[in-house]
């Protein structure tokens, strides 16, 4: 599931991304597609880092990449091994909602930013989320945690106030809010009930086939119901 617009971002041949919080390297794939760039996956879990270079090596395979080069490291976001002004674009998607010292986070994010160049990053939505939190108890511990729920104005001023300008921002991923919704009214860690599975089928299906109705039909209900908040910054 692709959050961040990578077309948004700009990117050019010899560009270098990073990744952080890759996870399971969704969007690291997604940026290794891209012509002749260096995209590097870093998660702080050894697991999900093994998962993304299972991933990478199938874009290999497939012959799904722009020709660049990849690489991947488990790495802690709140201090991280790279030197300053390393990348041309940084891509943290629905990672700032599990860090417990966010703000040390978004500093280390801009510190290996080079300046001039985009950042884009990606949490829950504020009202999506809070009906999440208010269904079920257990959501905000699923999911490897949720920590916090951002306002969309107080995630954009501490991206500003840590030396940012924003130039863009839209939501995602609406078809997906009323399936969190109904895992949170049946248990979010439930996986026998028949109309969630039901719904993480149809979903699964949608993002395989990528079907013009379903697209038209997120596209639309995203103002109103996307369950991600995606806003992109330039470093000054």
């Amino acid at each position: 599931m692709i959050t961040i617009d990578i077309q948004r971002l700009g990117i050019r041949p010899g560009d270098r991304i990073l990744d952080i919080g890759c996870g399971s390297g969704r969007h690291t794939g997604e940026a290794y597609r891209q012509s002749g760039v260096i995209v590097i996956g870093a998660d702080l879990n050894y697991d999900d880092v093994i998962e993304a270079k299972s991933r990478l090596l199938l874009h290999e395979r497939l012959e799904e990449h722009g020709g660049g080069h990849w690489g991947l490291s488990a790495v802690d976001i709140t201090c991280m091994p790279f030197k300053a002004n390393s990348f041309d674009h940084v891509i943290c998607s629905e990672v700032l909602e599990h860090i417990r010292n966010h703000q040390a986070a978004i500093e280390e994010i801009v510190r290996v930013l080079k300046s001039g160049r985009p950042l884009a990053v990606s949490v829950p939505r504020h009202w999506p989320e809070r009906l999440c939190w208010t269904l079920s108890k257990e959501y905000a511990h699923a999911d490897k945690g949720h920590l916090r729920i951002y306002r969309e104005q107080d995630l954009i001023h501490r991206l500003r106030s840590a030396g940012l300008e924003q130039f863009a921002v839209h939501y995602a991923h609406s078809l997906h809010t009323p399936y969190w919704w109904l895992k949170c009214l049946v248990g979010p860690t439930k996986e026998d009930n028949p109309f969630v599975n039901l719904y993480h089928r149809f979903l699964t299906w949608d993002m395989m086939k990528k079907p013009r109705i379903t697209s038209f039909v997120d596209r639309l209900l995203n103002p109103v119901l996307g369950k991600s908040l995606v806003v992109y910054f330039r470093k000054k």
